[in-house]
């Protein structure tokens, strides 16, 4: 890729910030478009000055912006309520790969979707995952699907709720033996930037896990381990997990629970199949999360950064 070529990205959260660093070391300017851009001015500090623009989110602001890029990457994804899936993770794919193959400077769309995306699933959120695919693939030929596994970080909501939880003796867990394949954010981002240079890919769909599997219930003992508490974890077996996700989302605020989680993890593991391309096929080897998760999770150990001392 040609330096100074601009990047559209649709989403300022969680990944959007690794992105817009991998993309700033290839000299690529990024704008960047948020539901809530006044509370997401750090990503300006994630690229040198000038090289990324925040605008807010918005049809004229998404039409404007696609016209003005050589590169589109959607990020877009929500954990819930579950009425809004269909509208984020179907009709806004939809609508930006249509942008896409109106404008011919586009010369790729990366399109973030989430390992277990089927229309066979009985989750909402994976169905609607796949028809976003679907959308993307059909309405603009040069488009790349990377389907994450659990995706893990310092500013996680994963890592961190269990590392939170930590501070009750018995931890409750819905689908203990349900397998994930943790990735670190980083490595994450380098694939989806490096999806964008690779040629050939057009149409392709990428599954991206790290180098080990865990289930449930270990990858919470592992946070433990990490943050040196001993805990009691308590298996929920899944139709209780049904009732109490149910419950929990009629509370304000995100739940940490919904019925639709319950769903997924009663459904097939969310690892890395031989079904699609992988991220060593984007030249990417993953660390290892155990030693990365460490750097983080340091704060929820009982004196904090300052347990060694």
């Amino acid at each position: 890729m040609e330096t100074n070529q601009v990047v559209t990205i649709f989403g300022a959260g969680f990944i959007g910030r690794y992105v817009i660093r991998h993309l700033d070391k290839k000299g690529l300017r990024s704008i960047v478009l948020s539901r809530k851009p006044f509370s997401k001015n750090h990503i300006l500090t994630q690229g040198r000055t000038g090289y990324v623009d925040l605008f807010k989110f918005n049809p004229s602001e998404i039409k404007r912006s696609i016209e003005k890029s050589d590169y589109v990457i959607n990020l877009v994804g929500i954990l819930s309520p579950t009425k809004n899936f269909f509208k984020v993770h179907s009709d806004l794919p939809d609508l930006i790969s249509k942008l896409c193959a109106e404008n011919k400077n586009v010369k790729k769309l990366i399109h973030v979707s989430a390992i277990g995306a089927s229309k066979n699933s009985k989750s909402i959120y994976q169905q609607s995952k796949y028809l976003g695919e679907q959308k993307v693939l059909n309405n603009f030929g040069p488009s790349v699907i990377i389907r994450p596994s659990l995706v893990v970080g310092a500013e996680d909501s994963f890592t961190n709720l269990w590392g939170k939880l930590s501070i009750f003796p018995i931890i409750p867990l819905v689908g203990s033996k349900f397998c994930f394949q943790p990735v670190w954010v980083n490595c994450l981002a380098q694939a989806i930037v490096n999806a964008l240079d690779k040629t050939g890919n057009e149409g392709k769909i990428y599954e991206i896990g790290g180098d080990k599997i865990f289930s449930f219930e270990d990858l919470v003992k592992l946070i433990l381990k990490i943050i040196g508490k001993k805990r009691i974890i308590f298996d929920v077996p899944i139709f209780l997990g049904k009732i109490l996700g149910t419950t929990l989302q009629t509370f304000p605020g995100k739940p940490i629970l919904t019925k639709d989680q319950c769903l997924i993890l009663n459904e097939k593991d969310n690892v890395v199949s031989d079904e699609h391309l992988k991220i060593k096929d984007l030249g990417i080897s993953p660390v290892d999360i155990e030693k990365k998760m460490s750097d983080w999770l340091v704060q929820y150990k009982e004196f904090g950064q300052f347990t060694k001392i």
